[in-house]
């Protein structure tokens, strides 16, 4: 099995626009996204629409829960600078982003012993927390643990990387944990102005035993950036923002 994981669009419409692409020909057996379909750029409603219009599987993202509902209650904040790219979102849009889990697990039995795959944005606590690559290894296994997370698949810090974690249990056998940040599809911030996004690889030999056998893919893929900086600059965002595409930081 075949899965594709991507998070972070930040309202990048060209930026998903060339995902989807590349997914028709990858041709993943499912797709998942891990968040912030918002924040940063201008086409925050065209990228809520055209995943939900796909019935992409989708995690709430830090920025995703910025959104507010017009209640009448809450004044929307100021339609200028960073704020821009929340205040913009259409009421329907915004019911669906506040709206969307925390957490997706699947469960497998693979060669007769369970694999858990949870998907958070930030961390299994919490939307906000990072999980970088050089966390200490004892934190990382507790978070991971704690979660019953075998291959654990996470975004917000925009930076990919694919961590394998030994663990020796009490009769000496080692067994591995994954921990799989998937980088950014809009927003990246490794230096690569390239999307980026995961296929995670699952099938008959697929064990916790031998690392090798769980294979993960980041995929970066071209796109407009120019598009979606020129789309910045021409908004009340800060063309700060801007500058971050083409220069991916």
């Amino acid at each position: 099995m075949t899965i594709a994981l991507f998070s972070d669009v930040h309202a990048n419409l060209p930026a998903l626009e060339a995902l989807f692409t590349d997914l028709e020909m990858k041709k993943p057996d499912a797709v998942y996204c891990l968040g912030d379909l918002v924040g940063y750029n201008v086409w925050g409603n065209e990228v809520v629409n055209a995943i939900r219009e796909k019935g992409i599987a989708t995690l709430a993202g830090n920025h995703d829960l910025k959104v507010k509902l017009d209640d009448g209650t809450v004044k929307n904040q100021p339609s200028e600078g960073k704020n821009y790219a929340y205040t913009i979102i259409s009421e329907s849009e915004k019911a669906y982003l506040l709206t969307l889990p925390a957490h997706i697990r699947l469960s497998f039995v693979l060669n007769d012993a369970p694999i858990n795959v949870l998907m958070v944005h930030g961390s299994p606590s919490s939307v906000n927390e990072y999980i970088l690559a050089d966390m200490d290894e004892a934190l990382l296994i507790e978070i991971m643990s704690e979660a019953n997370a075998d291959i654990l698949c996470f975004g917000h810090s925009h930076k990919p990387y694919h961590r394998i974690v030994p663990i020796v249990s009490n009769d000496g056998k080692t067994s591995y944990k994954h921990a799989i940040n998937i980088g950014s599809v809009g927003k990246p911030k490794d230096g690569d102005i390239r999307g980026c996004y995961v296929l995670l690889h699952l099938n008959t030999v697929s064990s916790l035993s031998h690392p090798d056998s769980i294979k993960v893919e980041h995929i970066r893929i071209e796109y407009d950036v120019e598009k979606a900086a020129n789309a910045i600059e021409n908004s009340p965002l800060p063309n700060e923002f801007a500058q971050m595409l083409r220069e991916a930081f």
